[in-house]
This record gives C-alpha cells, structure tokens and sequence, in this order.
C-alpha cells in the first residue's frame, strides 16, 4: 500500500481527503502546518507528498524547497485556482505536478495514480526495459538511475521518465503531446507549462557535453529532440 503525507492547515479537507485516499487504498498520514509537514517528510519515508501552497509557518513553496535538499519525494502541489505564478513556482523548485482547488476527487486520484506508476522503479514496464547508453549518458530504468560522465544525476521521478522517454527515441522528434501523455499522464492543455518546466529543470541538472552542443534541441511549437 502507497504510503502518502497530506500537508493542508483545513481540518476538514483534510479528513475528507483521508476518508476518501483511505477507500482507495492510500494510507494517509497528516500535517497542519509547513514545519511539521517538513519535518514528516525529511524524517518518514512517504511514496507520495500532497502539499498546499498557503500553510502557516513556512509556507508550500518552502517546504518543498527544503525537502529537496534531502529528498526527492513525488510532491502533488494543491494550489488556488486562477494562481499561474503559483503553478510554475512549484514546478521550478521541483515539484511533479499540481492541482488546482476546488479539484474533482476523480482527477486526484487519477493524478496521484499516474505520479506513483512513474516515480516507482521496480514495475513490470521499467523491468522489461533494458538499460540505454548514448554517448555518456546512461539510463537504468529498473532503477531509475540517471549516469552522466560517470556521475549519479539526482533527479526527480518526472524528470527521469522525460529523460528516459527523450532517450529512448535520440535523434527522432517526441511532440508534446506524446510527452505529456506518457510522462505526466494527462492530455497537453493550453497555456498549460508543466512539460516546459520539467524539461527545463532536467536541462539544469545534466552537465554539458564535452562538443558544446545542447543535449535536447526544442522544435518550436512541435517537441523535443534528444540529440546524439
């Protein structure tokens, strides 16, 4: 059973949500506050993080910035509706996808779902795939280990399926909507910069190649290509 920690300062969403991820076969753990849902986080491990944007103590943001210098957590960020610059704050420090309130417990469910089948090494799918090496890259999808020049990439459970999923098709254009579909899980929606973000955060934490070109080369308005 998936072990989760919910982060929300309202009681009562918060029961609900426990009845209702409980029924599903979560088990739940809660936090009312940012400090104490940090300090869950960094000291218990937890398959899946939810955590909400306003907190008291520290807020979302900084709780999820401090949990990534020890951790690398799935974090399902609960914002307000409406709050863009709140949705992309979260996926630049490292967040794996959000969810705007009031939400439909359906989509949550369905998103937690596909969070877990990407962030867990071990399943039949990423077993069936054998490692991939191009160039000094290397790819271990049974582990879910990233090797560039000889060194382990920390990187979160999207960033490696999009890296894997960029590798496993070097040299071919992946469009955005195959990446959002297979890597988040969902249909690619306007304005919608989750894909970008990700891409964008994976892009800082691999180290340059040795020729000077870029590694993954965007094709406006169509995809990516994983250059070999």
């Amino acid at each position: 059973m998936n072990h989760l920690l919910l982060v929300d300062d309202d009681p009562g969403l918060s029961e609900l949500l426990k009845e209702l991820l409980e029924l599903e076969g979560f088990v739940l753990t809660l936090a009312h506050d940012g400090a104490e849902g940090l300090s869950k986080a960094v000291s218990s491990h937890f398959d899946l993080i939810l955590l909400d944007v306003m907190l008291p103590k520290l807020n979302g943001f900084e709780v999820l910035k401090q949990l990534r210098n020890h951790k690398q957590t799935p974090v399902l960020m609960l914002t307000a509706r409406g709050d863009d610059i709140d949705r992309v704050v979260g996926l630049e420090i490292g967040a794996d996808d959000y969810l705007p309130k009031p939400f439909n417990d359906r989509e949550l469910v369905a998103r937690i779902r596909a969070i877990l089948r990407r962030a867990q090494p071990g399943t039949p799918q990423s077993q069936a795939q054998e490692e991939i090496q191009l160039g000094d890259l290397k790819l271990d999808p049974s582990r879910q280990e990233a090797w560039c020049a000889q060194t382990l990439i920390n990187l979160t459970g999207t960033e490696f399926a999009l890296l894997l999923q960029l590798a496993s098709q070097a040299g071919e254009l992946v469009s955005k909507e195959t990446l959002s579909e297979t890597v988040l899980g969902k249909r690619l929606m306007p304005f919608d910069r989750s894909l970008d973000m990700h891409l964008s955060n994976l892009r800082k934490k691999l180290p340059e190649r040795s020729d000077g070109r870029p590694r993954v080369k965007t094709i406006r308005g169509k995809g990516y290509i994983w250059l070999k």
